[in-house]
């Protein structure tokens, strides 16, 4: 039973973030969820991602249909006409005439019918050579396409969820501080009755709890705002509740990353989607260098002929013909067009060459910053953590003090304002610290979209 019991439970752990997810809109229960489980979702939900996936299909068709000219085509036609004055044809030979020559009146019944098909198999066509060749290329660029949303998803989640952690933690600690407040307003109240001070203690009491009061309301509100935002990027049901889970041990280990690592800008999708554009231009090189051979199909038909001058009688006797043959297209002059076509397609495999090389100085300096991002707010982060430490030694040093009546009330007040600053501003650095990682890593083409 204690197996089974466990299992239950293991079960429930691990499936709980799908069942959450999977309510319907109706549902009003609050789904708590982790950075990996906010990421997961935005990949399957967020709509610029379904649309860079729909794109990806788009694409997929226009290749099927580009390369369905390389297969045979048939066609069928089928024609009736009824003459209500038959033409006539005259064909050189023997015979009676009327005019100047003579020759044979050949008379068309009143009614003709056909019933014929036509195929035709491509053997070189420069266009459907030039489609087969773009298609690898084609389908590369759409799916680095759908790459850079995904970097762009996992990025704009992860900042928007410590945006919202960063709020969270704020409002902790003005709720701890707000408590203290309270516990110094009644000492200082209790002293003031008791005549050991004036009013002025509990009067300064009463203003910094208000200041806190007012500073928790304001975060309040933003946590609100953020986590909208975060919604909207992760794809999530606005109507619903959302809440984070996170472990703040753990927080701080995802925040060291190793800054000695060497910047490859073919890890940058950026730099990898322009080289894809290039091998395309590159193909229209080709394309137009070889647009002067003839494009050659092997053509063929069949088909039965109908005529008499009874619509009842017309089908019971068939004329068939058939043919096979090739079919040759030769561009003899086509007023310099291809020649031009050639020379622009070269220009603009010059010029992506210059876009390969500014985006290299680009990324070079958008690493460069992030980087240095990265070590000042890891510096910063370090500085603070012992700022922390030696606030809440000195506020516990001077609270004993002035209930000792060593110190007065105002340097409890600088005291617990020292450390409501420090923590917030501790807390600030760490998550400053989180987001610039993500940059670094962004910049250095390393940030896992899985």
């Amino acid at each position: 039973m204690k197996k089974l019991r466990y299992l239950f439970l293991s079960n429930i752990l691990i499936f709980s973030p799908v069942i959450l997810f999977a309510q319907t809109a109706s549902d009003t229960t609050t789904a708590v969820v982790t950075l990996k489980q906010s990421i997961d979702f935005a990949l399957r939900n967020q709509p610029q991602l379904k649309q860079a996936n729909i794109d990806e299909q788009i694409n997929e068709r226009d290749i099927k249909i580009s390369l369905s000219n390389w297969l045979p085509q048939i066609s069928t036609t089928g024609q009736y006409q009824h003459y209500f004055q038959r033409p006539a044809q005259v064909a050189a030979g023997t015979g009676t005439g009327t005019g100047s020559g003579s020759g044979q009146n050949l008379a068309i019944a009143h009614n003709v019918s056909s019933l014929g098909a036509q195929a035709s198999q491509v053997i070189y066509n420069n266009d459907v050579l030039q489609a087969s060749r773009a298609s690898k290329y084609s389908r590369q660029y759409y799916k680095q396409n759908t790459e850079s949303s995904k970097i762009d998803v996992v990025s704009d989640v992860s900042k928007a969820f410590y945006d919202v952690l960063l709020s969270q933690r704020q409002l902790d600690i003005i709720k701890e501080d707000i408590i203290r407040l309270r516990r110094s307003l009644k000492d200082a109240y209790s002293r003031y009755q008791a005549g050991v001070v004036d009013k002025t203690d509990y009067k300064q009491a009463t203003i910094a709890l208000n200041n806190s009061l007012a500073s928790q309301k304001q975060i309040q509100e933003a946590i609100k705002s953020k986590t909208a935002l975060l919604k909207q990027i992760m794809g999530f049901n606005p109507n619903r509740q959302l809440s984070l889970s996170y472990d703040s041990a753990r927080l701080q280990s995802e925040a060291v990353i190793d800054t000695n690592q060497v910047l490859n800008y073919t890890n940058r999708i950026e730099y990898q989607l322009l080289q894809t554009q290039k091998n395309l231009l590159n193909l229209n090189i080709s394309y137009y260098k070889w647009g002067w051979l003839p494009s050659l199909s092997a053509v063929g038909g069949y088909s039965l002929g109908y005529f008499n001058d009874s619509f009842s009688k017309m089908y019971k006797d068939a004329f068939p013909t058939s043919f096979a043959g090739l079919s040759l297209s030769i561009p003899i002059f086509t007023g310099g067009k291809r020649l031009q076509n050639l020379a622009k397609a070269r220009l603009q495999v010059e010029r992506s060459d210059l876009d390969l090389v500014n985006s290299r100085n680009a990324i070079n300096t958008e690493y460069t910053q992030a980087l240095a991002n990265y070590k000042s707010s890891y510096y910063n982060w370090q500085t603070l953590n012992e700022n922390v430490t030696l606030a809440k030694d000195v506020y516990k040093v001077v609270d004993l003090q002035y209930r000792e009546g060593i110190k007065t009330y105002l340097d409890v007040i600088v005291s617990q304002a020292d450390l409501r600053t420090a923590e917030l501003n501790y807390y600030n650095a760490l998550f400053q610290l989180l987001s610039s990682k993500i940059d670094l890593e962004k910049a250095l083409g390393t940030l896992p979209t899985e």
